[in-house]
């Protein structure tokens, strides 16, 4: 089996100290083959070979091969890495190691080089249409807020790690639709996509980051920007949910009726303000629970009393 790679440190020099070596060896070479040259040309002038030159003139030939073998590849290793960026090098098919300083740098010439960015990304997830745990159709979407923390595993773990965390994404958004419905009844109160956003944000997080773990990312949010019931049932769930809301403040209203009727008939009791037999009591409840209760505004009628013959 194949062993895992994880980033390390690669070998690097500084730029600017190998660009003033490389520099001067080029201007020395070429001060020193410009004096040849017109050394040659004297030599020539007397009839002497070119031959005889080269061979009495180690250095030069040396020389030559220095800057042709060393001086000119040597510039193919120079490379400069920005602010949250690595630059991972492979050397002949082998992974030596990542970059993350950021700056001007040098290393072995004969190393390839990718850059990777380290920057914070977004991915928007489109709408995806699944059935929830209690079998409705609803619509979902998600943000998720992500960024590379292991160049190597980027690099070498999947073909493309920026398409993979999209394909993962949505894959997981699917598997946290199925797991919880979209909204939770009174009489049972379970967990829902609507009712515990931060629990299924973190649930969501969790879940991408199992997944994402292979390609050395790291998932810093993940949240739900989009829950909503599917264009086919949005209707009828929306009257259902109208209707819900209306009996919650229907039972609302109704309770707070009967605390303030009980709250009267206790403190004229207690004061013994008036003294009432049941039948004035149910008909003074039942007028108190009329006004409470109404939608519309009660008008008051006056009793003036009883009129004998």
């Amino acid at each position: 089996m194949e062993q895992k790679i994880k980033e390390f440190p690669a070998f690097k020099v500084n730029g600017f100290i190998m660009l003033a070596v490389v520099v001067t060896l080029a201007l020395f070479g070429g001060w020193y083959l410009v004096s040849r040259v017109q050394g040659l040309e004297a030599l020539l002038a007397r009839g002497l070979k070119v031959a005889d030159f080269i061979s009495g003139d180690e250095f030069f030939v040396w020389l030559i091969a220095t800057l042709l073998v060393v001086v000119i590849p040597s510039l193919s290793g120079f490379f400069s890495v920005e602010p949250n960026q690595a630059v991972v090098l492979v050397l002949f098919g082998k992974y030596v190691g990542s970059v993350r300083e950021s700056g001007f740098w040098w290393t072995n010439p004969f190393v390839s080089k990718q850059k990777i960015s380290l920057r914070v990304r977004n991915f928007n997830s489109k709408i995806i249409k699944v059935n929830d745990a209690e079998g409705s159709p609803i619509e979902i979407a998600a943000v998720v807020v992500w960024q590379v923390f292991d160049s190597a595993k980027s690099k070498f773990a999947v073909d493309d790690y920026s398409e993979f965390v999209a394909i993962q994404s949505e894959t997981a958004i699917r598997s946290l639709a199925i797991r919880y419905p979209y909204d939770s009844s009174d009489e049972t109160e379970a967990p829902s996509l609507r009712g515990i956003p931060d629990e299924i944000a973190h649930a969501l997080q969790k879940e991408l980051q199992a997944r994402l773990e292979v390609t050395g990312v790291e998932v810093i949010e993940a949240r739900l920007s989009h829950l909503a019931y599917a264009p086919e049932i949005a209707q009828v769930m929306l009257r259902r949910q109208q209707a819900k809301a209306l009996i919650d403040a229907r039972r609302q209203i109704v309770e707070g009726a009967v605390g303030m009727v009980n709250e009267a008939l206790n403190r004229l009791s207690t004061e013994q303000m008036v003294n009432l037999d049941d039948e004035r009591k149910a008909s003074m409840i039942n007028n108190l629970l009329v006004v409470l209760t109404s939608e519309q505004t009660a008008q008051p009628v006056i009793n003036a009393g009883t009129l004998y013959n």
